[in-house]
Order: structure tokens, then C-alpha cells, then sequence
């Protein structure tokens, strides 16, 4: 069994040899799996796996081959109970009966309806249009409808209404050695580029050291500079999960080229939009968390900033203390974005949502006019765009 494994993650893009394998045959033999899938899994990864990076390749070739294997993360639905949340049945409405279903009016009268219920509910219900439950259009359960509402343990996104999300939901770091079809990112990101000759001068300058060693009668005398880097320094900001999910392979392929092409860069995950802590991790984001203010405090003036996202949530999650869909954040996400335009002033945000239907979606303006037009499609053209931008 598990030398399909091997070959199982061979084929997945994770570069593990045979003596990972090895090491982990002597490590079953030690017993130091106890027997448990949990256990296996994190022993497993820890010897197969040398880079945090193929972490996530690793995760889809462990579930593919260990199917029905138990989730290895514990549920964080808090004071509902999992019985009320059981999935029996899935709300779909046409068009017209979904424009008939009326929003509550607003985040504190949304906030203030769950305490309520949260009070009042004793037992399970479904398919309703008030209490806490499944395929119904109250504004509070799963697997249902609601203009605006709070999404409470469904294991996916469906109608993208959701303002808050009351799950442990899991998103995936992008792959940097994503094999691009094609080189014109990377050429359109060569534009911004601007070298400079830095550190040890251990580079051979040719031409300086014929006109030295000629000037020295024949006597050799070589003449050194430091080796020319790209001098452009970049901070990459990347909306992850949600209505990102659909763009997931064209953010790699950018994330691939900004590797490539800079040396000084520094990359942060955010969901939707930034608040008072960013991550380097998906996995880690709950527990490993960086504050924006630190980022703020670390990286200078002279960096580039560049956000990648396709700015569309509720209106509440840029305007709301409170309003952000996965925690409560005390200052809204418009004050930290004005601190970060004031601190980079360099700065663009490229949207890889269509540019024609940007003035439909509220959050896009809003977020627009937050970071003074300079919200830019991620195109070829739009890249282009930004680059002018940003000199």
C-alpha cells in the first residue's frame, strides 16, 4: 500500500526519493504512528516532505490514495450543536424566488437577530425562514438562501451571499514553480525591473580590466563590481478562498513570474480584504499570524505595493468595524487600507474579475476609491497598466 503512495506522490510534484521512504518504513517499524490516521498522516509528512511549500500536493495525493481517511481537523462550530446543522436537503430557488426573499436591513440588525436566536433556539430545524438550520432562507444555517446573511457549517460556498462564515474553512498557499503556457507575464513584469550593482564586488568586469592591465604596461591587473540585481523591491498582498477559487491558476502564474523576476519580495495572504493581521501560511493562518501594522513598521517606503483580488464581498467588510466575514475586526478595513496606501504610496490593485463587471459589484467601487483608481484588470494589458502605475 504504501509504495503506490510513493509513486502517488511522485506524480503529485512532490520530490521525495527513496530514502524519505526509508526513513519512514523505519518509522512505522518504531511504531511511531500508534495505530492512528492522524498520527500516520503528520508522521508521513514529516518524512516525505522537505519544503512547506508541497505541503498542499502532498495533502490531495494523501486524500486521493487514502480514501475515506478521517478529517484530521476539529470542528469549530462553537455553541450550535452539529445536530441542527445536519444536511438533509439543499435550498434551490429560481431567480424570481430568490429576488422575493428579503434581507434583515443591515449588519447590526443581523448581528443582533443571531444573539436572539441563539437565546430562543432549543432543538433542530429545516427549511425555514427563521431559526438556525439547513435548506431554508433564514439568514442564519447551510445549505440554503439568503440575500444577506450569516453562513454557518457548510463545507463550501454556494451562492457567494454570506457576509459572515462561522466555519474552519482551510485554503491552499499558491504554488511558485507553477509551469507557465505562456512567457508574457514575465515579460510584461520585466518593465518594472531596474538594475543596480550591489554587494561584494566579486564580478569581473572585462572591459575595465583590458583598459587597467594596458595602462600597467602588460601587467595584469584586474578590476572588480558588484554582480547587477533587479533593484524594484515588491510586496505582494493575495486574496485567497471564497470567489477567489476561480482564479486560483492565473494568481499562480503571476505569483510564478513576481518570483522569478524579483529579488527582493515579500508576499502575505489576505480573504477579501486586509485587517489588522495577514499570514504567510494558509494552514498556519489561525495560528501563525503577522500584524500589518509590524509589515507596516518592517519594509520601507521604497517598496512596491501590489494587491491581487477580485475585490467582491459585502459592502461590510470594508465599511464595518465587526464587518470582516471570518472574525471581528475592531477598525474597519477602509482605515487599514489607507494606512497601507499612505505607507507605499506606490501601490495598484490587479482584479482578475472581467473589468465590465466592475461597476456592479459595491465593493469593487469602494475599494476603488480607497486606493484612488488605481485598481487595474489582470490582463496582459492591465499589467501593462499597472506597471506605468507604480514607476
Amino acid at each position: 500500500m504504501l509504495i503506490p503512495f510513493f509513486f502517488k506522490l511522485r506524480e503529485a510534484g512532490v520530490p521525495v526519493s527513496i530514502t524519505e521512504f526509508l526513513t519512514l518504513l523505519e518509522a512505522l517499524e518504531a511504531r511511531l504512528a500508534n495505530a492512528s490516521a492522524e498520527d500516520f498522516y503528520y508522521l508521513s509528512r514529516a518524512c516525505m516532505v522537505k519544503d512547506e511549500r508541497h505541503f498542499d500536493r502532498f495533502d490531495r495525493a494523501f486524500a486521493a490514495h487514502f480514501k475515506g481517511v478521517e478529517e484530521l481537523f476539529d470542528s469549530m462550530m462553537g455553541q450550535i450543536p452539529e445536530e441542527w446543522l445536519r444536511r438533509m436537503a439543499e435550498k434551490t430557488l429560481s431567480e424570481e424566488e430568490k429576488a422575493k426573499i428579503e434581507a434583515l436591513g443591515g449588519w447590526d440588525k443581523l448581528i443582533e437577530t443571531l444573539k436572539k436566536r441563539l437565546e430562543e433556539q432549543k432543538e433542530r430545524h429545516q427549511g425555514g425562514n427563521k431559526w438556525i438550520g439547513t435548506a431554508g432562507t433564514s439568514p442564519f444555517g447551510a445549505y440554503g438562501y439568503n440575500p444577506e446573511g450569516i453562513r454557518i457549517g457548510q463545507d463550501e460556498s454556494r451562492n457567494r451571499r454570506a457576509v459572515k462564515v462561522w466555519d474552519k474553512r482551510e485554503f491552499q498557499n499558491l504554488a511558485d514553480n507553477v509551469e507557465l503556457g505562456t512567457r508574457n507575464i514575465k515579460v510584461a513584469l520585466r518593465k518594472l525591473r531596474k538594475f543596480a550593482r550591489e554587494g561584494v564586488a566579486d564580478h569581473l568586469d572585462l572591459d575595465d580590466t583590458i583598459s587597467s592591465t594596458a595602462r600597467n604596461a602588460g601587467l595584469l591587473d584586474l578590476k572588480f563590481v558588484p554582480e547587477r540585481h533587479n533593484a524594484i523591491k515588491i510586496l505582494l498582498f493575495l486574496d485567497v478562498g471564497g470567489s477567489m477559487d476561480d482564479h486560483v491558476r492565473v494568481c499562480e502564474e503571476l505569483f510564478s513570474a513576481a518570483r522569478t523576476e524579483f529579488k527582493h519580495m515579500e508576499y502575505f495572504y489576505f480573504h477579501n480584504f486586509v485587517y489588522e493581521s495577514v499570514w504567510k501560511d494558509n494552514r498556519r493562518r489561525h495560528r501563525e499570524k503577522i500584524s500589518t501594522m509590524e509589515v507596516m513598521r518592517t519594509y520601507g517606503h521604497d517598496y512596491k505595493l501590489i494587491f491581487v483580488g477580485d475585490a467582491t464581498m459585502s459592502p461590510y467588510e470594508i465599511v464595518q468595524p465587526g464587518g470582516s466575514v471570518e472574525h471581528w475586526n475592531e477598525e474597519p478595513g477602509a482605515l487599514w487600507m489607507q494606512r497601507l496606501t499612505h505607507t507605499w504610496p506606490h501601490h495598484v490593485w490587479l482584479n482578475p474579475e472581467p473589468q465590465q463587471r466592475w461597476e456592479y459589484t459595491p465593493s469593487v467601487q469602494l475599494t476603488r476609491e480607497l486606493i484612488e483608481d488605481r485598481m487595474f484588470p489582470l490582463t496582459l494589458a492591465g499589467l501593462d497598466q499597472a506597471i506605468k502605475a507604480l514607476h
